[in-house]
């Protein structure tokens, strides 16, 4: 099966879970995030605004304001396809952009260069055991994580992971996958 069918029969599958199932997934997600050691010493985390299908990235938000970390979302430019990151602080407005996507106000936000951020939480729709992932095709995290060298984390449910996708020699994996059911990390499975 290409990306193209493997992302559309996976947003069918995510979009049939039911409210409580999704909370209840999202829950265990959560829970085994904040108990990562990774998560306890990163100081910076990069982080979407969630859109209905993906996981609510709402709580991972207001947990590392809590804990006083600085929270990164991603600004991004169609005409490149590339990505920039700009804090964003409690109280701060976004503005919804091209595809619906909520994002910062260049003007009102700081920017934050890729060595600057600790960690970042890759969103995806399929995901392989070599942490390889198919998003929503715009190719923006591989371009960003090539320059990337620090830790990266993708949230998923076990049914978004396969035992193998296609990938391309530009494609960039997630170096540990969160599950309901709790780490993984692809390094550690064969090829």
């Amino acid at each position: 099966m290409n990306k193209v069918d493997l992302r559309d029969k996976m947003i069918e599958k995510l979009k049939q879970l039911s409210f409580s199932k999704k909370k209840e997934i999202e829950r265990l997600l959560y829970t085994h995030l904040f108990a990562l050691e990774l998560w306890q010493t990163s100081n910076i985390i990069a982080v979407t605004i969630s859109q209905s299908i993906e996981w609510d990235t709402t709580p991972i938000i207001t947990q590392a304001w809590k804990e006083g970390k600085t929270v990164v979302i991603p600004k991004c430019i169609p005409k490149t396809k590339e990505m920039i990151f700009y804090t964003y602080k409690e109280g701060d407005q976004l503005q919804q952009t091209y595809f619906q996507l909520w994002e910062p106000i260049p003007e009102k936000a700081a920017l934050v260069t890729h060595d600057q951020i600790d960690l970042i939480i890759v969103p995806g729709i399929v995901f392989d055991k070599k942490g390889y992932r198919i998003g929503f095709g715009g190719g923006y995290y591989d371009r960003y994580l090539v320059n990337y060298k620090n830790a990266t984390v993708a949230l998923i449910h076990t049914k978004q992971l396969l035992k193998q996708i296609p990938a391309e020699y530009y494609d960039i994996p997630v170096k540990q996958l969160i599950t309901e059911k709790g780490i993984i990390n692809p390094t550690s499975f064969n090829a």
